[in-house]
């Protein structure tokens, strides 16, 4: 959100205008359409209440299969593999196949601590 500063003219007319220093400023640090969609996408990625479920169980236990995330979230393995498939396409979650079971990790340690974060603020409320 832009701040606007109030200047009194003279004869009591307010002007009003833009920090344009910051404005420049912030603007040539501003990131591409594509990166800010990708973030939107992220977080899009997190505001389903499964997908959520399944995040936290994973930041709890490093590696769990289809029927682990199943048993603790509460649904069924159809569910569960939809929802896996989403985090995956959104680079949230990897998985590692060991004969037919599939294993499934969060993709790096920046979703855990995006998670984190997520977490102390809600719990602060």
């Amino acid at each position: 959100m832009l701040k606007r500063i109030k200047k009194k003219k003279s004869a009591g007319t307010v002007k009003s205008f833009l920090e344009k220093d910051k404005v420049k400023a912030v603007k040539k640090k501003m990131k591409t359409e594509t990166f800010f969609h990708n973030l939107a996408e992220t977080f899009k990625a997190m505001s389903d209440p499964t997908r959520t479920k399944i995040i936290y169980a994973l930041c709890l236990e490093k590696e769990l299969c289809v029927h682990d995330i199943t048993a603790i979230v509460g649904t069924t393995n159809s569910a569960i593999s939809h929802q896996l498939r989403t985090l995956r396409s959104m680079k949230l979650v990897k998985y590692n196949k060991v004969g037919k079971a599939a294993y499934y990790s969060l993709d790096d340690i920046h979703i855990n601590n995006l998670f984190a974060e997520g977490l102390r603020h809600v719990e602060e409320k």
